[in-house]
This record gives C-alpha cells, sequence and structure tokens, in this order.
C-alpha cells in the first residue's frame, strides 16, 4: 500500500485525563511513543495531521473543559495541525468543526488513526471513515485502550478488546489495520 501526498493523519483524543488511575488497566504502553513517530513523519512529509480533543459534558469526567485533564498532552499539544476538531461524542465525525467537510474540501482520500481509545473514539471513527467512503488504516500500536465491563459482570481486558477491534474493522472491512512500522514503510 502506498500513501497519498496528502493523506491525513488524525490524532484521536490524546489527553491528560487518559493518565488518570480511574480509567484502569491499560494496554499499549508505547502508543504514545508510536504517535509521535507517525507525527514527527507526517510533518516531515508536509502531509495533513488533523488532532481532536474530547471535551465531555459528564460532570465527573476527566475529559471535562477547564480540567487539567482536558488538556492535550504536551507532544500533541505542540503540533501546529491542519485541522484542530473538538468533539462531545465518540466520533469524530461529530465534531467541530465537520471533519468530513474538512477532507473533502481539501480532497483527502486516506486516513491514518491513532489515539485513544481503540474500542471507543478510535474504532468509532474509523467504521464511520470506512462507511463514508474514505481508504482508512488504523495503526494499531498507536492506540490503546482499558479494560472494561460489561453486561452480567462480563470483563474483558484491554488487549481482548484491543484484538476485538482490530478483528472489527479489517474483518468488517471498515479499516485496514497495520503497525507503526508497516504505516511508516507506506510513507
Amino acid at each position: 500500500m502506498s500513501l497519498e501526498t496528502n493523506a491525513a493523519l488524525l490524532v484521536i483524543d490524546v489527553q491528560e485525563g487518559f493518565k488518570d488511575p480511574s480509567w484502569g488497566e491499560r494496554d499499549n504502553p508505547d502508543a504514545e511513543a508510536n504517535i509521535g513517530r507517525l507525527v514527527q513523519a507526517w510533518q516531515a512529509s508536509d502531509r495533513p495531521v488533523i488532532v481532536v480533543r474530547h471535551d465531555s459534558t459528564d460532570a465527573g469526567s476527566t475529559l471535562r473543559p477547564g480540567q487539567p485533564g482536558n488538556d492535550l498532552v504536551p507532544e500533541v499539544a505542540a503540533i501546529e495541525p491542519a485541522l484542530f476538531i473538538t468533539k462531545a461524542v465518540n466520533s469524530c465525525f461529530y465534531g467541530t468543526p465537520s471533519l468530513e467537510d474538512w477532507l473533502r474540501e481539501h480532497d483527502v482520500s486516506q486516513l491514518v488513526i491513532v489515539g485513544g481509545t481503540t474500542n471507543h473514539c478510535v474504532e468509532t471513527t474509523s467504521r464511520m471513515a470506512g462507511n463514508l467512503g474514505f481508504d482508512t488504516t488504523l495503526a494499531l500500536d498507536a492506540t490503546w485502550t482499558y479494560d472494561l465491563e460489561g453486561p452480567g459482570g462480563l470483563r474483558l481486558s484491554a488487549q481482548q478488546l484491543s484484538d476485538a477491534t482490530a478483528v472489527n474493522l479489517q474483518g468488517g472491512e471498515f479499516a485496514r489495520v497495520r503497525s507503526t512500522d508497516e504505516v511508516l514503510a507506506d510513507l
């Protein structure tokens, strides 16, 4: 696979609030380093980087505006993105300004998606990108998530959730799932 000269890197919710221990057990401790490698490569190749921040409307959220957890981590805050989006839901396509409009206006058809959390905002955005016709790649080792409990006490580890996202996205034909090294090789 080769990446077009205007393929966009979409950096989702890399915020201080995700460092809070209340989120629980996390996978992929190298996610931020891999995101940093991709951002550097995108900037060096003069491709667009899009940064998204989750502005939670939940009063108790670590990601609520006005709280320190809402801040982007320093490495992401230092980026001068081609587009900066805020959102209050899982999908970046329901943020402000409109991601879809910007991509179409700039004739961007390829997206590489990274950030947090794998099975929430990253997976939702990847599914929507695929449904909207964008050629979508998820750099799985540049994402992270946390253990999660579901109905009836069913509990999945962060690694199980990450694996399920990879299967859902690639097996469901929403996106290609690759490693950071594979994406960098495509540049």
